[in-house]
This record gives C-alpha cells, sequence and structure tokens, in this order.
C-alpha cells in the first residue's frame, strides 16, 4: 500500500507501508549506523520517535529474539531506503517486515532516507504524519493530536527484578530504570556482577535493603528535565555509593548537581560518533542516541568536571565528581553491535566499587 510521510515543514515523500497498517504522528530522527538495526528499534531511548535510517538497506539479517534490547519496539515507526525481504543469517528467526507486522509496527520503504536526514539536519528535529492518503483534514486531525513520549515499561516484572551472573558475583549493582537496554545490564553479567533493577520513584531506604556495592543510572528516553523528581534521590546516592550514569542516566547526575541540560538541533544517533577522553587523551568511536546535552558553562559552579567531549562539536560526553565516587558518559559504552571502544568505563566502575569496598573494610 502506498505511504506518504508529510512533515511539520510542508514536505512529502511517498513509499511503500508495510508492518501495521495505521495512520500516525512521530517526532522524526535518524540514526547513521550502518548495523544494529534491530537494537535501535528496541532501544528504549527511541520510545514515541520515528526512526530514518541512513543507511539505504535495512533488515539483512533479519531478527531475532538474542539481540532484543526490550521486549517490544520502542519506536513508533520506521523509515527506509530499501527493506530486505528475505533475511539470510543463520540466527534469522523472521523477517523485519514479518516483525513489523506482529509487533503493531508501522514502517515505510521506498524514500530518499539520506535527503530526509539531510532536511532533518538542516532544520532540526521534525514532527511528520504518515498516512495512507494526503487527505488534508486527516493529515490537521493527526497534527493536532497531541504528541507525547511516554515512558517505556522496560521493567516488565516487579520492582527488584535480579539478574545474577552465571558464576559468584563479585558486586552487586542496583539499577535505576530509566528505560535500560539489555546489553548494559549484560555487560555488568560479563564481569560477574549482580544486578537489581529499581524504579526511579524508589525510596532511599527500599535502595539500602538491596546493599548495593553500586549504582547505576540508567539510558532513557525524552527531556531530562521531566524526570526532575529522581533528582533528590541521585544526590542521596552519590553520597553513599560508586554512581556510574549512562545517556539520561548522564544528564541526571549533572542536574542533581546544579547543571543544565538543553535540546540539540537534531541530537546524536548512531554508531560511528568520535569522543576525546580528555583524561586518557585518547579517540574513541562510540554509539549514541540522545536529543539533549548538558550544558557546559553551567558546571562551572557544580562540583563535576568534564572528562570526554564529542570530538566535533565539543559537546559534554562524560562528567566526574571531584569529591564523590561518581561519573557519568553521555556515550552507550555497551553498543551493541559496537563499537566497543569505550566499555572500559565499566571496568572503571568495578574499580570505583572495589575502592569503596577496602575503604569500609
Amino acid at each position: 500500500m502506498k505511504g506518504y510521510l508529510v512533515l511539520e515543514n510542508g514536505s512529502i515523500y511517498e513509499g511503500e507501508t508495510f508492518g501495521a497498517e495505521r495512520e500516525l504522528q512521530t517526532e522524526l530522527v535518524f540514526s547513521t549506523g550502518m548495523t544494529g538495526y534491530q537494537e535501535s528499534i528496541t532501544d528504549p531511548s527511541y520510545y514515541g520517535q520515528g526512526l530514518v535510517f541512513t543507511y539505504p538497506l535495512i533488515g539483512n539479517t533479519g531478527m531475532n529474539q538474542s539481540d532484543q534490547e526490550s521486549p517490544r519496539p520502542a519506536v513508533d515507526a520506521i523509515i527506509v531506503k530499501e527493506l530486505t525481504r528475505r533475511p539470510s543469517n543463520f540466527r534469522s528467526q523472521s523477517s523485519l517486515a514479518d516483525y513489523a507486522l506482529q509487533q503493531d509496527l508501522v514502517g515505510l520503504q521506498g524514500v530518499d532516507t539520506r535527503r530526509l536526514a539531510r532536511e532533518i539536519r538542516q532544520q532540526g528535529t521534525l514532527k511528520a504524519v504518515l498516512v495512507h492518503h494526503l487527505a488534508d483534514d486527516k493529515i490537521k486531525a493527526l497534527f493536532a493530536t497531541d504528541h507525547v513520549a511516554k515512558r517505556p515499561a522496560t521493567a516488565e516484572t516487579d520492582q527488584g527484578n535480579d539478574y545474577q551472573p552465571t558464576g559468584p558475583a563479585r558486586y552487586h549493582v542496583v539499577l535505576l530504570d530509566f528505560g535500560f537496554k539489555a546489553s548494559i545490564v549484560q555487560a555488568l553479567l560479563d564481569r560477574q556482577v549482580r544486578v537489581t533493577v529499581c524504579q526511579p520513584n524508589s525510596s532511599l531506604a527500599e535502595i539500602e535493603r538491596y546493599q548495593p556495592d553500586g549504582v547505576l543510572l540508567s539510558n532513557g528516553p525524552g527531556d531530562p528535565s521531566q524526570y526532575r523528581t529522581a533528582l533528590p534521590l541521585i544526590r542521596a546516592l552519590q553520597d553513599r555509593y560508586p554512581l556510574f550514569g549512562i545517556c539520561l542516566g548522564h544528564q541526571l547526575l549533572a542536574l542533581a548537581n546544579g547543571a543544565q541540560t538543553y535540546p540539540l538541533p537534531f541530537g546524536y544517533r548512531g554508531f560511528n560518533h568520535i569522543v576525546w577522553d580528555l583524561e586518557r587523551q585518547q579517540k574513541r568511536f562510540t554509539a549514541q542516541n540522545h536529543g539533549y546535552a548538558v550544558d557546559k558553562a553551567s558546571l562551572a559552579t557544580t562540583p563535576l568536571i568534564v572528562t570526554h567531549e564529542e570530538y566535533n562539536q565539543r559537546t559534554v560526553e562524560g562528567l566526574r565528581h571531584q569529591t564523590q565516587p561518581a561519573f557519568s558518559v553521555q556515550f552507550h559504552p555497551d553498543a551493541c553491535p559496537g563499537p566497543h571502544d569505550s566499555d572500559y568505563v565499566f571496568d572503571h566502575f568495578l574499580e570505583l566499587m572495589q575502592g569503596e569496598s577496602r575503604h569500609h573494610a
């Protein structure tokens, strides 16, 4: 069936629909990743967004359960240049088209996605509607709907969901779930760390009952200022435990210590962003997925210092607390399928927990 992507600036892109035959409004963002489309589609940080893939052929290796970052698609819709109908991979369990249909995910193929990405880069993140017919009344009605990204229900089990490594656990980490990716948990399990998931509205007493060695603030979707109710808890936790924030968790650590955040014109999304590690004087290729950044100027009156910067734009990519064992990164060190240049930050988290255990011994 024919489908049309109508942008709020009046641009129209024609294509063929696949997956769910629904019409919707969404917020368009793009990813420059050449691989990892399944991980992106199921990444909770994309919740409520329409994801444009700039790589021209999507779906080559199909879909499988092992590479899911969350149980269901996080995106509203996916827009691709060409959709692979017959995937070829020994791990494939279904095609992307079949997956989209099963999961009620809206898709549009046959679109000039590189032209679309350039338009987003030039004008910033845009609202759009995906419709089957260019009817003005339908388009106006969809644009008039209140499109608010929902917080993803990533923690489908009760508070305290526990993940155990295969061998004896070296440390125990409480993960505050703002919309965590499964690969973050796996990165900790690979290092023999037990992980207990808690909701951001947990009390300090609830978290203390788990007797963790450290606390991790997860990634998640949306504007970090919408999570201000969690900031007092974060301040209390950084005084008691080694603290590590990833992506949204990085932004929330900054807000909790008095810094500010701001929206980027079109965000950083993909698997090829260069980050400069100021402390090690090294460049790292990183995976990124965020639409907001920490305001560098606002850090002057806080106890935080910058440890990493985006190599081209010099936006803040890492922070460290000057007196507490707390730090954060804007990128995803757990990146699946890669790159893995920055997974050393997990080892640094373990070093902080080891240091605290020695301090209290």
